[in-house]
């Protein structure tokens, strides 16, 4: 499968994003649909192989929604985000300066109105029609064109509301102008108001949103424009970062940045990997080291030699991994999308319902309702412009602005923004501490999670096995040789150290005929120049291959020296050659992070493949009890093992290596820990950047913070519409004389879309 990303515009709330993923939906060949509205992205995956991605856009541009696939060009990314962003400011500052002039000259004629200055003609009815009409002709002319398209296509939404709402006012108005006996309201300043008050909580609102991607913007000033390149004649010419080619070498001072994912060729010195790692020590690098774009240069000269640019850069990657969050929604988003979708059809109704029982229901309930004078709360005197429609009927009045106040109260974008603010803080605030969460729905699952499983080589240890001793044997760098020769080709930990050790010894290693990998046993094969079959693995796995080991071998592997090591044996045809026994150090951080798990109360259980004594060593270190660790454990019994715990717990599996990779993808939520091999990290759902654990407690920890804002958004986005559109409907004017006005209902209505995303933004 191909996966897609488009940048969708138009999108304004949660209904907009519950009819993009309709039309994607019902697009042939097309699944898992996934729509963002605080990024303005689609993601799905096509199934088929020859697809009519042009017809789809098309689709979504008649329906209101232009689209173009998104292009992930590193560079272009870096170059016009700072462009593209200013440029979308500069059009929201043209349209709200434009409508608080509007605003400002309204309120004043309130004040001529009320004669508290002497300007008569801001007082004039016919100058606040013609504010009127500017409003809508200027400011509002795209909301307008927009909700009235979305309304015509039957996916109404948050434009259509205000739309419809401006439109009957200024409709109203007119007639009440033009014909005074209609009996219909003049209230000329309302339109002005109220597109006034939402193009203020627009664009506070898009401020705010920007601040929940923050995060990505940080990264991306990471990357340097410029970079120093040594020519031919070993001269610093300085070029532009975009045109670096892999193999070229390069200069960067102390103070700079790294340009590109590079080795040292020259130089030691002090680096910053914080953006990757989460690490706030710097790391020291010298010749042969790998380092990643966007590092910090500390403290002496570098010289680099270029292996990834661009969009093939860990820093690229990192950016492009936060960014994909969002294309995996949480449970909760979808529900809350769905329930979007089908809420601007429900205001529709209600203020139909408003309007007409106002009209006709109320004088019949309280008919002397009118009569009494009630001091309106958030309901301003409109006696010039009321006095046109001074024969007009009162409940009619009442009911064309009670329902309009509806229409512009309801609030689908909150709704629609609840969720993904949330996550975007949260993935951007992780990745900063070098956790990277794949999805939202990951968040949502660790904020499950009360049982931890930890993998022991690679993950409570460093992964980074040494040689401690050679036992049972007359020749150790034969039998070094042996085992390295052999294991030249596997990725394990005890392979590299292995290759390392007979690599400081100048051994020369065996062709390899014939190799077999046997998963958490050991591996096997044939070497040029050795006749038999060779085996080296766990000693279990070596008497089941009829290994012979005598009682004198079996002394030195219960001895206390080789209890605490990992202990291998090599053996040729059916003849043990003899052991190797190797260490690992703890993690600096191990111990602290199980004793944090703890204190928050997560279960704990280490499953291993090495052998009893040497698991129980470690466990005793970190605190753990004989019956929470499990040791001899080949992958598929750690996988059986993980099974059972889930029928009764949300399960976390934290491993590093091959081995590790069943495992999971089995539990509830994989995690891989930056050090260990890529098909680890490929197929974990949280990935630990760098060599510490310290990021697990803060990750899990933060999941739960995340999820409980979200519910917080949700309850407010909620709660805010059933409170709000009962009172805008006027369900308290017969008892407590409590009515708002439009313009009110408006500013009401923008207040709640930026409560949601500050309330993202408080994240901590």
């Amino acid at each position: 499968m191909e996966s897609i990303q488009l940048n969708v515009t138009g999108m304004k709330c949660g209904g907009c994003v519950s009819t993009v993923e309709k039309i994607l939906n019902n697009s042939e060949g097309i699944e898992n649909v996934s729509v963002n509205l605080l990024t303005e992205s689609a993601y799905f995956e096509i199934t088929k192989k020859h697809i009519e991605i042009e017809t789809v856009l098309e689709n979504l541009k008649e329906n209101g929604f232009p689209s173009k696939i998104y292009i992930n060009d590193f560079s272009k990314k870096i170059n016009k985000a700072e462009l593209k962003k200013k440029k979308k400011w500069n059009n929201q500052w043209k349209k709200l300066t434009f409508a608080l002039l509007l605003l400002l000259f309204s309120g004043l004629g309130h004040l001529a109105e009320g004669r508290y200055i002497n300007f008569p003609i801001l007082g004039n009815i016919f100058f606040h029609a013609s504010l009127a009409t500017l409003a809508l002709l200027f400011p509002g002319r795209g909301i307008i064109i927009n909700g009235f398209k979305s309304f015509i296509k039957n996916h109404p939404d948050m434009d259509s509301l205000v739309a419809l709402g401006v439109i009957s006012a200024y409709a109203t108005s007119l007639l009440s102008l033009i014909f005074p006996a209609t009996g219909f309201p003049c209230f000329f300043n309302e339109p002005v108001m109220l597109l006034g008050f939402i193009l203020i909580g627009r664009f506070l609102e898009e401020r705010a949103r920007h601040q929940t991607g923050s995060s990505i913007g940080e990264l991306l000033d990471l990357q340097p424009e410029m970079a120093n390149i040594y020519t031919e004649d070993n001269q610093i010419k300085s070029i532009r970062v975009n045109t670096l080619r892999p193999d070229q070498e390069i200069q960067v001072l102390a103070g700079d940045r790294i340009p590109a994912d590079c080795i040292v060729t020259r130089g030691n010195s002090y680096v910053d990997v914080s953006h990757i790692t989460g690490e706030s020590k710097p790391i020291e690098v010298k010749e042969g080291e790998n380092l990643s774009s966007g590092s910090l240069n500390l403290n002496s000269t570098l010289r680099l030699k270029v292996q990834k640019v661009g969009g093939d850069s860990s820093l690229a990657k990192l950016v492009n991994l936060i960014e994909s969050v969002n294309s995996r929604k949480p449970r909760i988003q979808r529900i809350a999308d769905e329930i979007a979708g089908k809420f601007t059809y429900f205001v529709l109704i209600f203020s139909t319902l408003t309007f007409f029982f106002w009209w006709k229901g109320a004088r019949s309930i309280w008919p002397d309702l009118l009569s009494h004078k009630h001091e309106f709360i958030a309901h301003s005197s409109h006696t010039l412009h009321s006095s046109l429609g001074s024969n007009a009927e009162n409940y009619l009045s009442l009911a064309i602005q009670l329902s309009i106040a509806v229409l512009v109260i309801a609030c689908p974008c909150a709704l629609g923004l609840a969720t993904p603010t949330v996550i975007t803080v949260a993935s951007g605030k992780a990745a900063k501490k070098g956790v990277l969460f794949k999805g939202g729905d990951k968040i949502e699952m660790a904020s499950k999670i009360n049982h931890i499983i930890f993998d022991k080589t690679g993950t409570l240890t460093k992964g980074k096995p040494f040689i401690v001793n050679y036992k049972n044997n007359d020749d150790n760098s034969f039998l070094l040789r042996i085992a390295a020769s052999l294991e030249k080709e596997s990725r394990h930990p005890i392979a590299d150290a292995l290759i390392q050790e007979a690599k400081k010894q100048n051994l020369i290693l065996f062709p390899i005929k014939k190799i077999f990998t046997h998963s958490g046993r050991g591996i096997s094969g044939e070497l040029e120049s050795i006749d038999g079959l060779i085996n080296i693995g766990n000693i279990e796995w070596l008497l089941s291959k009829g290994i012979i080991i005598d009682s004198d071998a079996k002394k030195v592997i219960e001895n206390e020296e080789t209890k605490t090591n990992t202990i291998i044996g090599v053996s040729i045809k059916d003849k043990l050659l003899g052991f190797i026994l190797l260490g690992d150090l703890l993690r600096d951080d191990s111990i602290k992070t199980v004793q944090n798990l703890r204190e928050n109360k997560f279960k704990i259980n280490i499953l291993s493949g090495d052998r009893k004594q040497t698991v129980l060593a470690l466990a005793k270190k970190i605190g753990c009890k004989e019956t929470e660790v499990k040791w001899d454990l080949l992958p598929e019994m750690k996988l059986k093992t993980i099974e059972n715990l889930k029928i009764n717990n949300k399960v976390a599996m934290i491993g590093d290596g091959i081995n590790d990779v069943p495992a999971l993808a089995s539990s509830d939520l994989g995690i891989a820990v930056g050090s260990g091999t890529q098909i680890a990290k490929a197929n974990a759902d949280v990935v630990l950047m760098g060599d510490q654990l310290n990021g697990l407690p803060y990750a899990l920890n933060l999941a739960k913070k995340t999820i409980r804002k979200i519910k917080q958004n949700l309850t407010w986005a909620f709660g805010y519409n059933l409170l709000a559109i009962p009172l805008a409907a006027g369900f308290l004017f017969p008892k407590y004389g409590i009515l708002l006005t439009p313009s009110i209902a408006a500013l009401l209505m923008a207040i709640s879309s930026i409560t949601v995303v500050i309330n993202a933004l408080s994240l901590d």
